[in-house]
């Protein structure tokens, strides 16, 4: 379990405090057999034993309600914290439950015995499903202890061959445990793949549609959503192909993150047609990510050795409006990338004033050639 992944351990976390009905009906059972056994026998000790199963059940159900209502705000270290307390109260119960059927054995209470069996055994079948190995072998260990000794202090044969019967069953508990937990791990892990998949661009590796308008959804205001295109992608494709037209836009991936850095987000829409998002931003720092894009994309690419020149144009918009539509926003965005466009190209134009666009090679000198050159 320490070796697993932090997203992996939360699931799986989350999976062993799922067991509300189980703990809510193992403690009733078991608080349920106690009363009955220290009724019937009028022993002190079942009585004492069976306070003590009804405090740890009731702090068992407490963790669970607790842990399912502050779950989303769990940190990995907390949720560390969290499994040790599950295995605690587990360790705890099985403990209560092992001294209720040693006490049973003690003074002979044959009734007694059999009911504490089955409630070692349902407690220990549902432990199973709990997919932690450690709590699994450490609880049923203290609760299965007891009744082998007990059993090992009876002089008829039987109960040594019982004693015998109640190890070999944890010896398979343990196995039994061991195999759920890797296949709920593969499951969860399979999943996450899955679920990465779905927000993923599976060329450049990069955030796509949909997990760039959850992040959008997600950003502090004021944010600056930058639509990137580029310009004389297509003759790369006519010249050299499709693959390294695929290369290419790997490297434009990978040269949007560097402009962006720590701070922002960069998405593939598909095609040659990229956005950028960064939260808390203001129109000089947009303005800075645009000119800093713009300017990277015109900078030389080398696929298969060859040096290929190519241009990109931005459009730029900066809301604090908490309240328009994702689909509004991206709108936006776009009618200015395609007014940069229709402008020339290798230049940025505003949202807001999609007829002023600026061009940033009036200041740096000409502008880089459409076409790849060798």
């Amino acid at each position: 379990m320490h070796q697993l992944d932090p997203e992996t351990r939360r699931e799986l976390a989350h999976l062993l405090y799922s067991s509300m009905p189980l703990v809510g009906t193992i403690s009733v059972a078991a608080v349920v057999i106690g009363t009955v056994m220290a009724w019937v026998a009028r022993d002190p000790g079942y009585a004492v034993i069976t306070v003590a199963l009804l405090l740890i059940g009731a702090f068992r159900v407490i963790k669970i309600i607790m842990f399912m209502a502050r779950f989303d705000r769990l940190g990995h270290d907390d949720i560390i914290r969290w499994e040790c307390l599950y295995g605690i109260g587990a360790v705890a119960f099985g403990l209560a439950v092992g001294a209720l059927s040693a006490r049973a054995f003690q003074i002979g209470d044959g009734p007694g015995i059999w009911m504490c069996f089955g409630l070692s055994m349902a407690f220990c079948v549902g432990l199973i499903s709990r997919v932690s190995p450690w709590i699994v072998m450490t609880s049923s260990a203290v609760l299965l202890i007891p009744t082998v000794i007990a059993c090992l202090l009876q002089p008829e044969p039987v109960y040594r061959m019982g004693a015998g019967m109640v190890v070999l069953f944890w010896i398979t508990l343990r196995g039994t445990s061991y195999r759920l937990t890797a296949a709920f791990t593969e499951r969860i892990t399979a999943q996450q793949a899955l679920a990465r998949q779905a927000h993923r661009d599976f060329l450049t590796g990069l955030p796509n549609r949909a997990a760039f308008i959850a992040a959008l959804a997600g950003s502090d205001r004021p944010v600056a959503i930058i639509a990137v295109d580029l310009d004389g992608f297509k003759l790369v494709n006519d010249r050299f192909g499709h693959q390294a037209g695929d290369e290419l836009l790997c490297q434009v991936g990978a040269r949007l993150q560097d402009c962006l850095g720590d701070g922002g987000f960069a998405a593939r829409f598909g095609g040659d047609e990229f956005m950028l998002l960064l939260p808390r931003a203001g129109r000089d720092a947009a303005l800075a990510l645009a000119e800093a894009a713009v300017m990277a994309l015109a900078q030389p690419f080398t696929l298969a050795g060859t040096r290929v020149q190519i241009g990109a144009s931005a459009g730029i918009l900066v809301t604090d409006d908490r309240q328009a539509e994702t689909e509004a926003l991206l709108d936006q965005a776009d009618r200015a990338l395609y007014a940069a466009k229709r402008a020339g190209g290798h230049r940025w134009c505003w949202a807001d004033d999609e007829i002023s666009v600026t061009a940033p090679w009036t200041r740096l000198g000409a502008a880089p050639a459409l076409s790849p050159a060798e």
